[in-house]
């Protein structure tokens, strides 16, 4: 066992069996092969600002200190886990937590979506290939990654000056008594688009 999951069995011998606290907790320890188990409880936690409620100040904060799950992966979940239900609404069931495209080329995907790289018709051409059980998930990454390259270095600067405003959002978002959960969200976004000018995601 290692040591953050120590930690978070020892946090969940402190919480009510069957509580969503719980659950989401024991989802966190599940999530290497339920990441879709755990994207979909994020969301709900994010969206519901039940975060608030156990003793933390923002989605990040609990995230980093009850699950120990960096904010930038806590993000990505969050994101891939909507790009599945905006896609694949039908296999929101069971199966899709067992059977699902893995956490990384799933996040390739909603990576490009968002830079507005990804439409339905080019979802519908790469889908069968990433649901194929048999394609090792490091070659599709790899593969999806060339379909759908990130800016050139020469775009950033571009980027920077939207990331700077973002940045700028967030401040005055927090100005305007708007609640937590916006300012998380907007939180996120600008961190995101930091990463992205700095060629560092």
């Amino acid at each position: 066992m290692s040591d953050v999951d120590a930690v978070l069995a020892n946090k969940a011998q402190t919480l009510r069996p069957g509580s969503f606290r719980h659950t989401v907790l024991l989802a966190a320890r599940r999530f290497k092969s339920t990441w879709v188990d755990l994207g979909r409880l994020l969301v709900k936690v994010r969206d519901e600002a039940s975060y608030e409620q156990w003793g933390y100040p923002t989605f990040e904060n609990y995230c980093a200190k009850e699950l120990h799950i960096r904010k930038q992966t806590a993000l990505k979940l969050t994101r891939s886990f909507s790009f599945l239900r905006k896609h694949e609404p039908k296999h929101l069931g069971g199966d899709l937590v067992d059977h699902a495209p893995a956490f990384e080329v799933v996040e390739v995907l909603a990576d490009a979506e968002d830079r507005g790289q990804l439409t339905a018709a080019d979802y519908r051409a790469v889908r069968d290939s990433i649901w194929d059980p048999e394609r090792p998930s490091s070659e599709l990454r790899r593969e999806l990654a060339e379909r759908f390259p990130r800016p050139p270095p020469q775009e950033r600067s571009d980027l920077q000056q939207v990331a700077r405003a973002a940045r700028r959002l967030v401040g005055q978002l927090k100005s305007c008594g708007v609640p937590c959960a916006t300012i998380e969200r907007a939180d996120a976004l600008a961190e995101e688009l930091e990463e992205l000018a700095s060629g560092a995601k």
